[in-house]
């Protein structure tokens, strides 16, 4: 773990998070975005490589069957739990020089002009919520993981 990163931080519990962690596992932490006191969007997970690596590249083999497999299986509660019609995934590494891939859903009567993972928090009908309702997303979406094989 890095010194000076805020996912490594948020990994050793140095920051309080809205949610619940949905998953963790040797090589990865799943989680929902939080923005503090300010609304998140709902669904909005982060699936972070647990070791401290800036890029898809360098993820070892065992790394990468994680992360991609927790990719469709998030994606897949998404749809199936919380009735996204469609899923965004993305990883800029522009702000965090920490692996994570944003996992975003898309839900239905979104307008096509806010059809973007970066455009869906400018809905002002967006599903948002703070606390408790990203714990309640959080919890759902975890059910389903442990609940449900993947084949």
């Amino acid at each position: 773990m890095s010194q000076d990163c805020f996912i490594c931080s948020n990994h050793k519990g140095e920051f309080l998070t809205a949610g619940t962690t949905i998953y963790e596992d040797d090589f990865i932490y799943v989680g929902h975005i939080d923005k503090g006191s300010s609304p998140t969007y709902l669904g909005h997970i982060m699936i972070d490589l647990k070791r401290h690596a800036p890029e898809l590249g360098d993820m070892t083999a065992e790394e990468a069957k994680a992360f991609g497999l927790m990719m469709a299986r998030v994606s897949r509660a998404l749809t199936e739990v919380e009735g996204a019609e469609h899923v965004y995934s993305m990883v800029s590494g522009n702000s965090v020089s920490h692996l994570h891939m944003h996992i975003v859903p898309r839900y239905p009567n979104t307008p096509r002009k806010y059809w973007s993972p970066m455009e869906l928090n400018e809905w002002a009908e967006a599903p948002k919520g703070i606390g408790n309702e990203i714990t309640e997303v959080c919890l759902r979406i975890k059910e389903y993981l442990e609940v449900t094989p993947y084949d």
